[in-house]
């Protein structure tokens, strides 16, 4: 096991390392850790799970026909930005601009989630604006930005760093009464306003099922990537209520699950 904390540099050190030891299997959680072990190696297999854009990340030949080493789970956390800033537009009765928090140290995974971000914002006649962090010492003032610059929502989109500090951002942008759309139910539990995405501990739990497969003799090149078939809209009644937004009827009556207090 080998955990970098969200440090960039750290994924590639690491992922080298393990590399390094013959291991059977290699398991990535997330985007970075994809990449830095696919970097690593060529020739132990890989399972990469919640793992965004895959074959845009050049990590698979395609989903059906990996290719390679490395095969796994994508999350779908791209193609799903779009979802998130529209209910945004739904929650919130005036929404002209919307902030979408990236993490710029994982250039390709930025790329992709302002362009995906840009094609929504064009579709729904919304300003989708990105904004840019690299650690988390600038969690703060990015949000502090993004309530004085006076925008009416914020979508995180999905990364590792978000995760990790999911309650220092969800505390965050509490204090600025900033309604906040994230993607997995744990950035729900620690106080955003609602989440949409996939159940992330049932990709995980896949995990298993390839690691099995693989070390029974099969390639991850003839393995295809999965994707998730199930989505969670899961809202904070509380957050709600704290920042003063009254969540449509038509909306609420879509959520799996709701917190109420």
């Amino acid at each position: 096991m080998r955990f970098p904390a969200e440090q960039y540099e750290r994924f590639f050190v690491l992922a080298a390392e393990l590399a390094q030891q013959n291991v059977d299997v290699l398991v990535s959680a997330a985007g970075i850790a994809a990449v830095a072990c696919h970097r690593a190696t060529t020739t132990i297999p890989i399972v990469s799970i919640n793992v965004p854009d895959p074959v845009g990340r050049k990590l698979v030949a395609s989903l059906n026909r990996p290719g390679g080493n490395l095969t796994g789970v994508s999350n779908m956390a791209v193609e799903l930005t779009s979802k998130r800033i529209e209910l945004a537009k739904e929650m919130i009765k005036e929404v002209p601009r919307v902030a979408l928090l990236v993490n710029t140290a994982d250039e390709i995974g930025s790329r992709a989630y302002i362009a995906e971000g840009d094609a929504a914002g064009r579709r729904l006649g919304v300003a989708v604006v990105p904004v840019g962090v690299r650690e988390a010492n600038d969690l703060e003032g990015a949000i502090a930005k993004i309530s004085a610059d006076n925008f009416q929502a914020m979508v995180v989109t999905h990364d590792g760093l978000f995760y990790v500090q999911r309650n220092r951002l969800a505390d965050l942008a509490l204090k600025r009464r900033l309604p906040t759309i994230a993607f997995p139910s744990e950035q729900w539990e620690a106080g955003v306003l609602a989440t949409y995405g996939p159940n992330v501990p049932t990709l995980y739990r896949r995990a298993g099922a390839f690691i099995d497969k693989i070390l029974k003799g099969a390639s991850p090149a003839d393995l295809p990537v999965e994707q998730p078939t199930k989505f969670e809209l899961l809202i904070n009644l509380k957050t709600a209520k704290a920042i003063g937004i009254t969540v449509p009827p038509t909306v609420l009556a879509r959520a799996d699950d709701v917190i109420k207090s």
